[in-house]
């Protein structure tokens, strides 16, 4: 397989770094504009320039994209920028006609006159209004492959097909017990994105109602994880698999909710309050530039914060229902540390355990045990090949029976 990888970030780096040792991995193109940094990349993956050649790409311009995916014949484009660049990318691979992978789907936009009661423009709306054009073309955009939405999308097909007769809630909880040494505050995942996704109007789906939108962190619980995390409370925000598994799981109501801490959601009110989450450019002192890109330019870089984090992290999905007649609660999941993750990978863990799905995605599509056209999402596919894979990847799964366990 050849592939386009746009964007070698901290997830873009840990895509190539799980990919190099697959012998199904023919090319990956690392594309970035920050050419240093795909350079950078290249050579931790031992300098092999003809399987992991380096261009510069400006993934605002799709025909930049098109250009590099026809001069390499890739088969597959991997997206792994910003998703502020999703539509550009995702319209580039239709031109090319070659299957287009993501792990965030097209951005939203807030409902004008009532955003915290209802959703506007949906994540992934611009992708699925396209579905057809892509099936008619017999193409395949696979958009959400990351972690959260990813794996967990797979897991949710999983607990459908195998452990529930019938599905009354399910939600995506993620936490973790990383810290990073020497920083007040210091994401370890992109600021834009986190900005994007934690501050819009979350969005929760109920059969009845369809999808709605409530107020930023909303609906706090705590939430015991596995492996020694403990308790963490998790309130809900935007994120793509809310959108994506109604359209294939037959459940009641579909969540996300993310452990942020305190101390995370007051810095970003706090950018909220002062307009630095804006991501439209503004006049400062004769320079256009957007506040949301200024604050992330004062954080540090959470592709080289590995080796001063330590602990671990959980991305997971929670689901209540009925199986044999009887009340069932279960809690699939997958946790890695973070030393574990550098000593292997060399990249940390947030970042490794958001890229592994992509990877192993793209060798179920090789080989056919994945395939399909249009627009779809992990729950179209068959769970079993892409669990079978994750304890070879290094990144095996949990399944927590929580029947007798209180979800306070």
């Amino acid at each position: 397989m050849k592939v386009l990888l746009v964007g070698v970030g901290g997830v873009g780096e840990a895509i190539a770094a799980l990919a190099k040792p697959q012998p199904w991995l023919e090319q990956m193109v690392l594309c970035d504009y920050n050419k240093a940094r795909a350079e950078e990349v290249q050579k931790k993956l031992g300098g092999d320039a003809a399987r992991f050649p380096v261009e510069f790409i400006d993934a605002g311009q799709q025909e930049m994209v098109e250009a590099l995916a026809r001069k390499y014949g890739v088969d597959l484009i991997m997206n792994a920028v910003d998703p502020i660049f999703n539509e550009k990318i995702f319209d580039a691979a239709y031109n090319v006609g070659v299957t287009y992978m993501d792990m965030a789907m097209t951005l939203s936009k807030p409902h004008p006159t009532d955003p915290f009661r209802k959703p506007g423009v949906k994540l992934g709306d611009y992708q699925f209004a396209k579905s057809a054009e892509w099936e008619k073309k017999g193409l395949l955009a696979l958009v959400g492959i990351g972690v959260e939405p990813g794996m967990v999308d797979v897991f949710a097909r999983y607990a459908q097909d195998h452990l529930f007769d019938e599905i009354e809630e399910m939600g995506v909880r993620d936490g973790a017990s990383l810290e990073i040494e020497g920083y007040e505050f210091a994401p370890n995942f992109s600021i834009w994105t986190t900005i994007e996704e934690c501050l819009n109007p979350p969005v929760i789906w109920e059969k009845d109602k369809g999808w709605f939108t409530t107020e930023p962190f909303s609906e706090p619980e705590m939430f015991e994880f596995p492996e020694g995390i403990g308790k963490i409370e998790v309130v809900n925000v935007e994120h793509e698999e809310v959108l994506l598994m109604p359209r294939w799981i037959n459940t009641k109501r579909v969540t996300f909710k993310y452990g942020l801490g305190e101390k995370f959601i007051n810095v970003l009110k706090t950018l909220k309050m002062l307009g630095l989450d804006n991501k439209e450019k503004i006049n400062v002192k004769g320079v256009m530039v957007a506040p949301r890109d200024v604050v992330a330019a004062c954080l540090p870089d959470p592709a080289h914060l590995g080796d001063k984090m330590k602990g671990k992290t959980c991305a997971g999905l929670w689901v209540k229902g009925m199986k044999d007649g009887k009340p069932r609660e279960v809690y699939l999941y997958q946790v890695t540390d973070n030393e574990e993750s550098m000593k292997r990978w060399g990249c940390q863990a947030v970042v490794s355990q958001t890229a592994f799905s992509a990877v192993i995605a793209m060798e179920l599509l090789l080989q056919g045990l994945w395939k399909g056209s249009g627009v779809l999402g992990p729950e179209a596919f068959p769970s079993e090949p892409f669990m079978e894979r994750m304890e070879k990847y290094g990144f095996p799964y949990g399944i927590r029976e929580m029947t007798k366990e209180a979800v306070v």
